[in-house]
């Protein structure tokens, strides 16, 4: 028995030993603590989706996550669109994959750019972002701090219609809209119908007048010294393909004896997961590698933004309200001593009567005593 007890302390002691090495405190573990805790909680993650109807924005969205968001879809015809509305629907699935859980909300815009007369398009967008940001602002500001859901909105994809020479009017106004409000990535529908030299024309006569207008897009982050030089790569390969000329599909074709997810043309097929065909992969990576931070920018800069402005308009209203009621005061004031004055007024004259009337009996009392 004794023998047993004097194994057991050994083995336990050189446990002990084992992990109390000199030099080591043990707090190196800690990330591991954080990717267990984020992998149990699951993540949460917001994209808006902008664009006219017909780019191919419902595809695109299934095909990055492999999912249906929009099963029973009604799309409206020419004569229904024109007393249309701009709408945003807001669609969350779960999706996970190898443990991680993802709470994934997209919300669509149908009607924005549709209407002949689209100069009221942003409000509702607009509306909408500035309702996430205040329910936020509400929740964190209130007593159950713990069970917050964030539906604010991390990252906007603008498409961008290929048909054309740039930026139509309605691209520039809506971007400069938003940019301080959301991160926009912009996007280069349907790039399968251009050939690669309108691709690269197309992006660099996009990226000048973003730059001309003073628009401001989701920048990529810098890569740090210390990173690998294949992700500083990886980074410099998807800043050179802002925007994105990307195409989608959902249905699985045979090439070659492989299985891809592609288009078929009588010419070819289109694959969407092939980087010489479209930057699908490239937008893919962009979204998934930087979610974090797209999310960070969201809270840091545009929920800030919003909150600085939230609280400089709620403290200017409770001095306007503070002097409001100075004036209130005041104007009180005037009125009671108005009042009193003319109480005043009225005592005074009563008074000067009522010493007439006494003069004037004293003088009928005087007349008669002479005359007696």
């Amino acid at each position: 028995m004794a023998d047993t007890k004097g194994v057991s302390s050994r083995c336990l002691f050189a446990q002990f030993s084992s992990i109390e090495t000199p030099g080591y405190v043990g707090f190196a573990n800690l990330p591991n603590q954080v990717h267990r805790k984020s992998v149990k909680k699951g993540f949460e993650f917001t994209l808006m989706v902008v664009g006219e109807s017909g780019l191919g924005k419902s595809t695109l969205v299934n095909s990055l996550f492999l999912t249906d968001l929009y099963p029973e879809r009604i799309i409206p015809d020419a004569i229904e669109k024109q007393k249309q509305t701009v709408k945003l629907e807001a669609s969350t699935v779960e999706i996970e994959e190898r443990g991680v859980k993802l709470r994934l909300t997209v919300v669509d815009t149908p009607g924005f750019g549709d209407a002949i007369d689209n100069s009221n398009s942003f409000g509702a967008i607009l509306e909408y972002i500035d309702e996430q940001y205040e329910r936020f602002l509400r929740d964190e500001s209130g007593l159950n701090r713990r069970n917050i859901v964030d539906n604010r909105i991390h990252c906007c994809f603008y498409f961008i219609s290929p048909f054309g020479h740039g930026l139509k009017p309605l691209d520039v106004e809506f971007m400069k809209k938003l940019h301080s409000k959301v991160n926009i990535v912009p996007v280069i529908a349907k790039a399968d119908c251009l050939t690669k030299k309108e691709i690269l024309r197309l992006k660099c006569r996009i990226m000048q007048e973003i730059e001309s207008h003073g628009i401001k897009i989701y920048p990529l982050p810098d890569c740090d010294s210390d990173e690998d030089e294949d992700y500083k790569e990886q980074v410099k390969q998807l800043k050179e393909a802002v925007p994105f000329a990307v195409c989608g599909a959902n249905t699985l074709l045979e090439v070659k004896g492989k299985k891809v997810r592609g288009r078929l043309y009588p010419w070819g097929v289109v694959e969407v997961e092939n980087p010489d065909h479209c930057d699908f992969i490239k937008l893919r990576t962009m979204l998934i590698t930087h979610m974090q931070d797209l999310q960070e920018v969201t809270q840091e800069v545009h929920y800030e933004n919003y909150r600085s402005d939230r609280l400089a308009k709620g403290i200017k209203g409770k001095e306007n309200g503070v002097k409001a009621e100075r004036d209130r005061d005041s104007t009180s004031q005037v009125v009671a001593n108005s009042v009193l004055g003319e109480k005043d007024r009225i005592l005074q004259e009563k008074e000067a009567e009522l010493r007439r009337m006494q003069e004037m009996l004293a003088q009928m009392q005087a007349r008669m005593q002479a005359q007696q």
